[in-house]
């Protein structure tokens, strides 16, 4: 074997195993999406945009989308403000630092379904503790039912969700202010700038590279929502949670293979279509700055 050879060599398995896993289903799922299959066909037959003129046409797929979008923004905006308040809090010499640094992260270490089932005792309408504190500090009037009531269900979720991943966009702010270098404070306290001058002209701007991974990587998993929609709501009560991937499950669970996938390359089109502009402006901001 020749010397140039020999890391292609050891590449071959990965690479084989990623066409095999992910390659082959994805090319293949844009076939099956303009088909008939179903679990009562007895052969599968091409059908053209069939599936996606249905999609759009359901009204349960409608709230889905609208949903989802909902979930994503505002799980995306609160867990990077909640993040970024910790980092900057979490930078500054003090006491338990470190500990404190360990304790925010850790929900975001423990699996969705854990804490799915963790919240849905918590928001239970008797005997949960979030009822309990709110009759305990005289606002039982607040009291509801958070998983079971429409008005409240995709709020309990995405306060849920932001609770468990907020600690990773701490980390991401925090590995971000520890380059900025500590000179340009100095300076520009010298120059007679406050708090929030220093914030506005030299930490925002410098942060842009943390800002990009955090933005991005939250819109496309927060638009990917399941496990936590599940378990908390299974898409109820009526579709007042559900999302897209719920719903692409339960037309999966039907034998509707063929809806289902269209469904789901729906869904691949719908993250690429924000994603990539939102890489391509964060990306371009940072060059700038």
């Amino acid at each position: 074997m020749r010397r140039t050879d020999y890391p292609l060599a050891f590449a071959f398995p990965a690479v084989f195993v990623f066409v095999l896993m992910f390659v082959t289903p994805t090319v293949t799922s844009f076939y099956y999406s303009l088909t008939d299959w179903n679990i009562h066909a007895r052969s599968v037959k091409f059908i053209g945009l069939e599936n996606f003129r249905e999609l759009f046409s359901d009204v349960k797929l409608v709230a889905a989308i609208r949903n989802t979008v909902v979930f994503a923004v505002s799980v995306t905006v609160l867990r990077n403000v909640v993040g970024l308040v910790l980092a900057l809090a979490l930078n500054m010499r003090m006491r338990l630092r470190n500990f404190l640094r360990t304790v925010f992260f850790t929900p975001y270490v423990i699996a969705p379904i854990i804490i799915g089932y963790l919240f849905a005792a918590l928001y239970q309408p008797a005997h949960g503790l979030v009822n309990q504190t709110l009759r305990w500090a005289g606002l039982g009037g607040l009291a509801v039912d958070w998983l079971n009531d429409p008005r409240y269900a995709l709020f309990s979720t995405i306060m849920t969700d932001v609770w468990r991943t907020s600690g990773f966009a701490m980390v991401i702010y925090l590995a971000g202010l520890q380059v900025i270098p500590g000179d340009l404070y100095e300076s520009a306290a010298l120059d007679g700038a406050g708090a929030w001058g220093r914030f506005a002209h030299i930490t925002f701007p410098l942060l842009a590279p943390s800002f990009t991974v955090n933005l991005v990587l939250s819109i496309i998993g927060t638009l990917k929502v399941f496990v936590m929609i599940l378990v908390l709501t299974n898409g109820g009560p009526g579709y007042a949670t559900e999302v897209i991937n719920t719903y692409i499950m339960s037309n999966f669970s039907l034998g509707l293979y063929g809806y289902a996938t269209a469904a789901n390359l729906m869904l691949f089109l719908l993250i690429a279509a924000i994603g990539l502009p939102l890489l391509y402006g964060l990306r371009k901001r940072e060059v700038e700055l």
